[in-house]
């Protein structure tokens, strides 16, 4: 597959697993509402809290949605946006790595985007996420007036590219409209609305037992699916549905001519033994059965148009169809535009003070078309903190991640007045009244210190999340570990010896035995021991017989 080159591309392939692991801090005076809420809040740059949030989430995002600096020449006032072409590529190229490790085996990632990096962002998508699991470009119409002092073609739209964990992603259906149930009637005064549909299903040849031929009951012409088509079920069924205008009956009409023309094919080559679906009575009998279904009402699923004169048609029902699908463009009155996001910025803030903010409706829709509620939702260029205070209403979990100060003096209070059920943008669509909450940190001290041990400050719970981490590259089935023994793996347990939970930090044969106990209890039948701890008084030939590797802290602890 061709990859992208540029200036630094060596460097920057490397940069994310050349990020040291940092401690998160948190900061209780800066959260808010529900107490033990999962929702964060996170200051600092984005490739440290990403690499410091691996331990804790990695597989476990459903849906991650940034709208990062578009690099287009212009400075903002938030960023720097104005990044010569091969540094904006490194700016991306971790932080995108970094960003595919946390999707679910069912996420999906959404980047927005213009045209001045939106073909080369592709590149480098399709390089780390794979060009099978690309979902879509999608088109979303940013403006809904044209602007006629521009020069050249006018932008209207902006790129949103999506790409999923594999490549049968499939995304939620989208509410239907009022213009497309009003498609829908109800004629003859059937249980519910519906519209005609094709009787006919493509695939004559490969399904030569649905193609036969079914009288008329008004005119007594042989009716045969089109050239190419079958009809959608097999006789019987359909002799069901036929049995509700007058009695029907299978018969064979020696009719292997009219079926080899509607397959393509020779008489001989068509199935034999195809039954027809012909009148079981009279023409007389039979016209005038149907013409009373016909003036009763309630037809059925299979009717005939022009009151029982033409051809025959099929009902779908409203209630059966579902929700529409998502398409890869979204125009600005489902999704919202620029103007509406700037009023909802000003409504909340008092000033346009973000440039380039997104409305609610749009990430709204990318939620909705992405995850359900409970998913957890990640935006790592949070900006004005659109995706979390949607992604709160909607009833999801998130993780926003900003560096600027405006991470406290904005992305905060706007999550704040959510949980105290603000009604800007889509709150009245979704119902919203408040409620929940979300917690503050800090990126702390790197994970080792200059000197390559393991920083003073890092806590039994953060070390042990590492530890498990580096062996396993999974989160921790518990984010709280309560002992030394952390669990299984495969048919490998690991344990961290720490003198705050288990009174030591050495390895000796009464330690073992009673960890070992803790362990057959737990999972029984584990045949190796990975165990962290400062020192070891086991001797190699024990370390062997019982299975155990062991390993020193802080030497064999990996830093990144």
């Amino acid at each position: 597959m061709p990859i992208l080159q540029w200036l630094t591309r060596e460097t920057d392939v490397r940069a994310a697993a050349q990020v040291p692991f940092r401690v998160l801090e948190e900061d209780a005076s800066l959260g808010y509402g529900e107490a033990g809420t999962e929702n964060m809040l996170i200051q600092g740059d984005n490739l440290d809290a990403l690499k410091a949030l691996l331990p804790y989430y990695a597989g476990q995002v459903k849906c991650i949605y940034i709208d990062p600096p578009y690099n287009t020449g212009h400075a903002f006032e938030h960023y720097d946006d104005n990044v010569e072409h091969s540094q904006w590529l490194s700016l991306m190229y971790p932080r995108l790595e970094l960003l595919r490790r946390f999707l679910s085996t069912e996420g999906s990632l959404w980047v927005n985007c213009d045209d001045n990096e939106a073909h080369y962002l592709k590149v480098i998508m399709d390089e780390l996420f794979g060009r099978n699991n690309f979902l879509a470009d999608v088109s979303w119409q940013r403006t809904y007036s044209t602007r006629n002092d521009a020069k050249g073609i006018v932008t209207e739209v902006e790129h949103i590219l999506a790409y999923g964990s594999k490549p049968d992603w499939m995304p939620n259906k989208l509410p239907r409209t009022a213009e497309m149930d009003a498609k829908y009637k109800n004629p003859d005064n059937d249980v519910m609305p519906w519209r005609s549909d094709n009787p006919f299903a493509p695939g004559a040849l490969t399904h030569q037992g649905m193609v036969y031929a079914i009288q008329h009951p008004f005119t007594g012409a042989m009716i045969y699916p089109s050239s190419g088509a079958c009809w959608r079920y097999q006789q019987e069924i359909m002799l069901e549905h036929m049995n509700g205008w007058c009695p029907y009956k299978l018969e064979d009409l020696h009719d292997a001519k009219q079926r080899a023309n509607v397959c393509g094919i020779g008489e001989k080559e068509v199935r034999p033994g195809v039954l027809g679906i012909v009148l079981a009575e009279p023409l007389e009998v039979a016209a005038a059965k149907a013409q009373a279904v016909y003036k009763r009402g309630q037809w059925p699923r299979f009717y005939f148009t022009k009151g029982g004169k033409g051809g025959i048609a099929r009902k779908t029902y409203l209630e059966k169809v579902g929700g529409r699908l998502a398409t890869n463009l979204w125009p600005y009155a489902e999704t919202g535009h620029t103007d509406e996001a700037k009023k909802e910025i000003i409504a909340l803030f008092g000033s346009a003070i973000f440039a380039t903010p997104k409305p609610e409706r749009l990430i709204q829709r990318i939620l909705h078309v992405a995850t359900n509620p409970g998913d957890l939702v990640m935006d790592s260029f949070l900006g004005s903190g659109t995706t979390a205070a949607v992604a709160h209403k909607m009833g999801r979990q998130y993780i926003g991640i900003e560096l600027g100060e405006h991470c406290i003096t904005h992305c905060r209070p706007r999550l704040v007045k959510v949980v105290d059920g603000e009604q800007g943008g889509i709150s009245k669509a979704v119902g919203w009244q408040g409620g929940g909450g979300f917690r503050f940190y800090r990126l702390g001290e790197p994970f080792f210190n200059e000197k390559g041990l393991i920083s003073r400050d890092v806590s039994y719970k953060n070390l042990a999340v590492h530890i498990w981490f580096s062996e396993t590259y999974k989160p921790m089935p518990q984010k709280e570990p309560t002992g030394a023994f952390l669990g299984v793996q495969g048919n490998t347990a690991y344990v961290v010896l720490h003198h705050d939970i288990c009174g030591t930090d050495d390895l000796t044969s009464v330690v073992y035995r009673k960890l070992r106990r803790e362990i057959d209890a737990e999972a029984p039948g584990v045949e190796k021991v990975v165990i962290y701890g400062e020192s070891c008084r086991m001797g190699q030939e024990k370390l062997r017989m019982a299975g155990v590797i062991f390993k020193q802290i802080p030497y064999d602890v990996k830093g990144h």
